[in-house]
């Protein structure tokens, strides 16, 4: 099993602070590369005055943690890519492919928050859903166009690259044929600069829930991020990956291949401690996403949401959480292991409003006393 870090910096009133923010980012990176762990993740969102998410671009995040690393991949969960132009995306994931030295993993999302949407494009407002899938599903074409051959083009419902009549004569460049129409002097391919340090492209990745974000994925050879639902929910999520990929690749997908779980980690000496610790910053997390997905994607199949039911610790903690003893979340991540095959497991460890030296101190337990246990598992095998 594989080990990440999903990174999401977050805090109540650190925008005074956000040099120190970066500093604490980077001493847990080079902790984490230096210890064994496979990726670190870094998010997108933007305008979070209140403190909830932190970073507004994960990929010059992971230009800086790639200057302060060796061997780590830096992956993002996720670009918000119907926020970008996909040509300045393209270039800039390959460019931080090329200073990482093709450490890079992508990660595509489509948008959550209409206060981002109606500031960044409009076109991505999520309360059009099949106009933010169309912009969603364009931008990756574009992205594996650009990355994937030397000279390309795109004419699509939304972008065309280049556009038509586009004049090209200097005497540095010599026209070809390779990327001009010869009779018109006119461009008709264009060419990323630079193109990524993976071939074709690096690894995407795009953070999924719902059966028809978990096809789409499983069709185009995407990987998925699953976070909240409980075990017995992710199974049929799982599986219905698994199916579809098996589909398009004509063979049997195992269970768990191409697919990272998100889980909330805190491991302290004591049950009672980790809670005391680390309960009100997680239920942070909870309480600003839950206000906009409820708490459906809590509930187990079958399961209700029961009139006044309360996100508080007790009804969150026997559902998804790792927290507690190093023997508690070896036994849950035990679980996860047998009943979804889960390969690569992302550790939400970076609680809004949990201290940094907690977090470290949680952190290094789990490094030190639950990831052995994990790596003894793969040398048996």
């Amino acid at each position: 099993m594989k080990f990440g870090i999903f990174a999401n910096l977050s805090g109540p009133g650190r925008h005074d602070e956000y040099d120190k923010v970066l500093d604490e980012a980077r001493e847990q990176a080079i902790y984490c590369d230096e210890t064994g762990y496979n990726s670190i993740w870094y998010t997108e969102h933007h305008f979070g005055h209140e403190g909830n998410e932190l970073i507004s671009n994960p990929i010059l995040m992971g230009a800086d943690i790639a200057a302060h690393t060796k061997r780590i991949r830096i992956g993002q969960a996720a670009n918000v890519i119907t926020f970008w132009h996909p040509l300045r995306l393209a270039e800039d994931l390959a460019m931080l492919d090329q200073l990482s030295k093709g450490r890079v993993e992508v990660g595509l999302a489509r948008g959550l928050y209409g206060r981002e949407a109606a500031n960044l494009n409009t076109l991505a407002d999520p309360q059009n859903q099949e106009q933010n899938r169309a912009l969603f599903e364009e931008t990756i074409e574009v992205l594996k166009e650009a990355w994937s051959d030397r000279f390309f083009s795109h004419q699509g419902d939304i972008y065309q690259f280049p556009p038509k009549g586009l004049k090209w004569s200097h005497p540095m460049s010599p026209a070809s044929s390779e990327f001009m129409d010869m009779e018109k002097a006119e461009i008709n391919k264009i060419s990323l600069m630079p193109r990524p340090c993976q071939k074709p492209h690096p690894p995407l990745w795009q953070v999924i829930d719902s059966p028809r974000s978990i096809k789409l994925a499983a069709e185009n050879n995407i990987k998925g991020i699953f976070w909240m639902p409980t075990v017995k929910e992710l199974k049929g999520r799982f599986e219905l990956y698994r199916e579809t990929a098996s589909k398009v690749r004509g063979y049997e997908v195992p269970l768990g291949e191409g697919i990272a779980l998100v889980r909330d980690v805190y491991v302290a000496e004591t049950m009672e401690q980790a809670r005391q610790d680390a309960a009100e910053a997680v239920l942070n997390n909870y309480r600003w996403v839950c206000h906009w997905r409820g708490l459906g994607n809590l509930m187990d199949p079958g399961e209700q949401v029961q009139p006044g039911q309360e996100l508080d610790y007790s009804f969150l903690h026997p559902r998804n959480l790792l927290f507690g003893t190093p023997e508690y979340v070896t036994e849950k991540i035990q679980e996860l292991k047998e009943e979804l095959n889960v390969q690569e497991l992302l550790l939400w460890v970076n609680h809004n409003g949990l201290p940094h030296d907690k977090m470290m101190n949680s952190l290094k337990l789990f490094t030190e006393e639950v990831m052995p246990k994990f790596k003894e598992q793969e040398v048996m095998v």
